[in-house]
């Protein structure tokens, strides 16, 4: 009985270091490693962090082995003994075997090893470094065999390298961070938004075609830096034949370092003499990768083709930004309330502005899961069947509908304006024959 109690405890313990050491690699990060001063199990360290994964479901594997061992072995000589020597009943011996293992199971295997692997994360890593590259090269193939099968069994497609860590429950740890308070909401929604860039692409960030403002190569760099000043855009994109023959894209600070040094280069000088090659990109690039090339290629735009070569539009660096952080506003963009009452009746409310937010404000009937949109600027997209102007317009329930463009440097449609209708029968036929004409 002292032999098994003892070998019982052995493995409990060996059960217990094993968490710890799954907890600590799962949790330090390389950057961390690397500030560590150099030596061989910082070097097997590194190299375990690199296949995290695999080392994390070997650790895993043996440690559910020797849990359940230790259990097995008390259970059976423990109720045994309650049995045959203490003379209790075969029920009550198996409840207090039982209870006495949900405690060990749950405060000794579970909050303590995963506690110390939090707290020690670094020193118990650096320990567990090379026996976890030991129990890896014995027993890795058997834990990748039984993900493979326990995948097989599961419906769904299943996780390759296992369960036991993903984005999913970083995911989790962020939403807790933030409820418990440690973490404020907008930084919560800005590391959801990071993640969120590998399922964003490029023709979801970009400023399409028809809003792009471009220049022909032959115009003058007079005309250009004119183009530049009036649309405030510092880069535009030069074009050849036609919009889909983009030749280049000139510089705001190109031109007027050029007409600084040579005076007369405004009228004598071509647009196409100071154009920098464009950089393009297709429209089904992930942005998290967009965004790492395009910092190497130390570009600030890139011109977005479509699947047939031709232009589907352009996006920057603050686009893909703007997709963690929000709207990146400078002293050339005026910030706007989200709703503002007209002098001549009515309201002007941002373009994003939500339907249901709508409703309320003018006192109509209309629900944004029942509409399949959630903005204003959707609604009007839906009842318009393509992507609002200037100027385009729809009456809802005896309010019109205008877009206007916005402040921002996109030139985008920012606002809308919200109108009362007159239901005069007459008045009421030319306005639908107006809407029509400007659609």
């Amino acid at each position: 009985m002292i032999t098994i109690l003892s070998v019982s405890i052995i493995l409990l313990v060996m059960a217990g270091f094993l968490i710890s050491a799954e907890t600590a690699i799962s949790r330090i990060s390389r950057s961390r490693i690397e500030d560590l001063e150099q030596s061989k199990a910082s070097v097997r360290l590194l190299s375990v962090i690199d296949d995290r994964p695999r080392y994390v479901n070997v650790l895993l594997f043996v440690s559910t082995i020797a849990s359940v061992t230790a259990f097995v072995l008390v259970s059976y000589h423990g109720v045994n003994y309650l049995i045959d020597q203490v003379s209790l009943p075969s029920m009550a011996a198996l409840v207090i075997v039982a209870a006495i293992l949900v405690l060990i199971s749950y405060i000794g295997l579970g909050v303590a090893p995963r506690t110390l692997g939090r707290i020690h994360s670094e020193k118990i890593a650096l320990a567990s470094a090379g026996p976890a590259k030991f129990l890896a090269a014995i027993l890795g193939p058997i834990a990748t065999l039984l993900i493979h099968l326990g995948n097989a069994l599961t419906p769904g497609k299943g996780f390759r390298q296992g369960p036991f860590d993903s984005q999913a429950e970083l995911r989790d740890l962020v939403d807790m961070a933030s409820s418990d308070s440690l973490i404020e909401d907008d930084e919560r929604a800005m590391i959801h938004s990071v993640f969120e860039l590998s399922d964003t692409f490029a023709r979801e960030v970009m400023v399409p075609r028809t809003e792009m403002v471009f220049i022909e190569r032959d115009k003058s760099l007079r005309q250009a830096m004119s183009l530049g000043l009036r649309s405030w855009f510092s880069r535009i994109p030069v074009i050849g034949e036609n919009a889909d023959d983009i030749v280049g894209v000139i510089y705001l600070k190109d031109i007027v370092k050029r007409v600084f040094e040579y005076r007369d280069a405004e009228h004598a000088e071509k647009v196409e003499d100071l154009m920098r090659p464009p950089y393009f990109v297709p429209d089904s690039k992930q942005a998290d990768d967009l965004l790492r090339d395009m910092q190497a290629a130390r570009v600030h735009m890139a011109i977005v083709v479509d699947e047939y070569g031709g232009t589907a539009g352009i996006v920057t660096i603050e686009d893909i930004l703007e997709e963690i952080v929000g709207e990146i506003a400078d002293e050339y963009d005026t910030a706007a309330p989200e709703v503002e009452v007209l002098e001549e009746g009515g309201f002007r409310v941002m373009a994003r502005m939500n339907i249901d937010d709508l409703a309320e404000l003018i006192d109509i009937d209309i629900d944004s899961e029942e509409e399949g949109v959630d903005s204003v600027l959707g609604l009007m997209a839906k009842r318009l069947g393509r992507v609002p102007i200037a100027e385009s317009r729809i009456e809802v329930q005896g309010w019109e509908l205008v877009a206007e463009i916005g402040t921002n440097r996109r030139n985008r449609i920012g606002f809308v304006r919200v109108i009362p209708v007159e239901f005069d029968e007459d008045q009421h036929a030319h306005e639908t024959v107006l809407v029509r004409d400007t659609d």
